[in-house]
């Protein structure tokens, strides 16, 4: 019992925390106690940390791409790539990034990398194809850099 009040307490104090702050600086360090008292001691830079914020900024994106489940959805976008994005009021940021072909400017645009990987697959991208985008690399040099390991 005396634990769970201990959980409890530090959930709530998370949440207010994060009620309170409407931007998180990624070039800062973060404490994110959470309900299993986990805390990040440094930030990744160029990590984007979903949050409301991010949710509600890329609620459009998130929703086309989770309408990908469907294969009739998915051939309709590939039909009429501008109209579909109109369906869903996707905004100029996001249909930048869609039209590119960029999964971090999607991201950035408030998109969720679950609900990514299904526009990624209509673009028959995969996960290697993400890294090599995250990391500034060559698809090749990003496939060479995972055989050293």
């Amino acid at each position: 019992m005396r634990g769970s009040k201990f959980l409890k307490r530090n959930a709530r104090d998370w949440r207010a925390e994060t009620r309170a702050s409407s931007f998180i600086d990624k070039s800062t360090i973060c404490e994110a106690g959470g309900r299993f008292g986990m805390t990040l001691t440094q930030a990744i830079p160029g990590t984007i940390i979903f949050d409301g914020n991010y949710a509600h900024k890329g609620y459009a994106l998130n929703r086309m791409c989770y309408s990908f489940n469907e294969a009739t959805n998915r051939e309709a976008f590939l039909r009429d790539e501008d109209g579909y994005c109109s369906r869903y009021n996707l905004t100029e940021e996001q249909r930048t990034a869609v039209k590119s072909r960029n999964i971090l400017a999607m991201l950035d645009a408030g998109g969720n990398i679950y609900y990514l990987a299904k526009l990624a697959g209509i673009f028959h991208m995969n996960v290697q194809d993400i890294g090599a985008q995250q990391t500034g690399m060559t698809l090749e040099a990003f496939k060479a850099k995972l055989q050293q390991y």
